[in-house]
């Protein structure tokens, strides 16, 4: 069977792929080969095209700054409905991207041995980019369904990322002789709110502060986030303000951190105006 795929067989296989995300994110055996034949039954499509198309949802994911099945390595030039078919489960499967392992607890983090501290690696530069038929898809992707906007409104996932690097600091601190220090880190935006323009207030070893502003996503490391005009008006009166991006956090978090000026690593662009009454 040729052409373009319909709807239904759309909504079909990504339903399906994502029963198979869910296995393979919890660890749980599951068999390609018994999907897809399946599949084949059900939507009328070969092995090697649903084998493609698995393919393509996890470029679609990418895009969306999701989690994907790494078995699946993501295929690109895809058709748009294809997009709309996967932004459709996710809508009606909200609790997605923030399952209840995530969800934060309100109170400080209790372990903070050796396994508490992140893997921290470099920022994303201009020589490790995707090929630009890659990157233009993902931005087209990232931009129409205003990815960053949707991880900033999820506070759930928000709130359990800055958990993840209150952690990484303490352990950090203890792990260099520091308790004195790991004991007055501060968790800003948990106990006074949102409006410091950072999120924790964090120490170096030789006792100088470091006010991390953290962003949170589930999905690779250049997907675009968020940040507030007080953020970056912090981030230029501060130089011992930090961003810490922390990606791939629903399976193995890591984490990079961005100094000011911000323009120096990334592209910031007005997504949004006030407007009053003349």
């Amino acid at each position: 069977m040729a052409g373009n795929w319909t709807d239904t067989q759309n909504d079909v296989i990504v339903a399906d792929y994502f029963a198979m995300l869910a296995h393979d994110i919890a660890g749980q055996l599951y068999s390609k080969a018994e999907h897809n034949r399946l599949l084949q039954a059900a939507i009328n499509r070969p092995r090697g095209s649903i084998e493609y198309k698995h393919q393509n949802i996890s470029a679609v994911l990418k895009g969306l700054g999701e989690d994907w099945i790494p078995g699946y390595k993501p295929a690109f030039n895809f058709q748009a409905s294809l997009v709309d078919a996967v932004v459709r489960w996710l809508d009606l499967h909200p609790g997605w991207s923030t399952p209840a392992s995530q969800i934060g607890t309100g109170a400080l983090p209790l372990e903070f041995g050796e396994k508490a501290m992140l893997w921290i690696g470099p920022p994303p530069t201009q020589s490790n980019m995707p090929p630009p038929d890659e990157l233009e898809q993902m931005s087209a992707i990232a931009r129409k369904f205003d990815v960053a906007e949707r991880d900033a409104r999820n506070r759930a996932l928000g709130r359990a990322g800055e958990e993840r690097i209150l952690a990484h600091e303490h352990a950090t601190l203890r792990n260099a002789g520091r308790t004195d220090l790991a004991e007055r880190i501060r968790w800003v935006s948990h106990l006074d709110g949102d409006g410091a323009g950072y999120d924790i207030q964090s120490f170096e070893t030789n006792g100088d502060d470091r006010l991390l502003e953290v962003k949170t996503t589930n999905g690779w490391d250049r997907t675009p986030f968020h940040i507030t005009r007080n953020e970056l008006a912090v981030a230029e009166a501060r130089k011992d303000w930090r961003l810490v991006r922390l990606w791939n956090f629903r399976r193995e978090p890591r984490a990079f951190e961005l100094a000011p000026p911000l323009q120096a690593h990334v592209s910031l662009m007005a997504t949004s105006f006030q407007a009053s009454f003349l």
